[in-house]
């Protein structure tokens, strides 16, 4: 039998363990990403790091430095505030076409996600959790059906990443998500509109507790 297996370019690989990484904070913010010391380590040569580089830095990840050298972006409270706003501006349009437009095999994606994360938040392991809980809001976001929705949510999608993944209180944030996927499941859009509003609330807060920051 033929080897299945996805071919990806090592710049793809690369740019996707280092996005990996800077979300799940295993690059704290401010680090240094050197090109040469990044191919060392990662057993390639400079070219892919160089095009990993630049596509974090279009995503809005990594901040350029001059040469050959940038450093992980460090989210100042504006920052925040201002992608606090956007996801607040899409969230409840994306949870209403979601629920009327949901089918039984996404509602079935759906809940895999949300009990990998119930299952990770309750074993206190943080990266599988948040992970779990990010992918939950890009199934809903596919849910929603709209191609304008998915693009726009695309060209975002690394910094809300990060955004989602800002959090400690991974129990209360898998809990938030078993109440709109039921909401969801439901088409309860009244309850579902307060729930929304609820999480991003939560989510507000724990983002500034997360960050250090003071967000308004």
């Amino acid at each position: 039998m033929a080897d299945r297996t996805e071919f990806k370019p090592e710049s793809v690989r690369v740019t996707e363990q280092l996005r990996n990484e800077i979300v799940d904070g295993a690059r704290a913010p401010g680090s240094k990403l050197v090109e040469r010391d990044l191919a060392e380590e990662l057993g390639v040569s400079r070219l892919p790091v160089r095009e990993a580089l630049q596509s974090l830095v279009a995503e809005g990840l990594v901040t350029p430095r001059p040469r050959s050298w940038a450093i992980v972006r460090e989210f100042t409270a504006s920052d925040i505030a201002d992608l606090i706003e956007v996801r607040a501006a899409l969230e409840v349009l994306t949870f209403r076409l979601a629920a009327q437009r949901r089918t039984r095999a996404a509602l079935e994606d759906l809940k895999q996600a949300l009990e990998e994360e119930l299952a990770a938040a309750k074993a206190g392991e943080a990266v599988a959790a948040r992970r779990a809980g990010v992918r939950f809001h890009e199934i809903v976001t596919r849910m929603a059906g709209n191609d304008l929705l998915l693009e726009v949510q695309g060209s975002l999608s690394a910094r809300m990443r990060w955004l989602l993944s800002q959090h400690h209180d991974l129990e209360g944030i898998a809990a938030e998500h078993a109440e709109l996927y039921d909401a969801l499941a439901r088409r309860d859009a009244s309850v579902m509109e307060a729930l929304v509003l609820q999480h991003l609330e939560t989510s507000r807060i724990n983002a500034a507790e997360a960050t250090g920051q003071r967000l308004a």
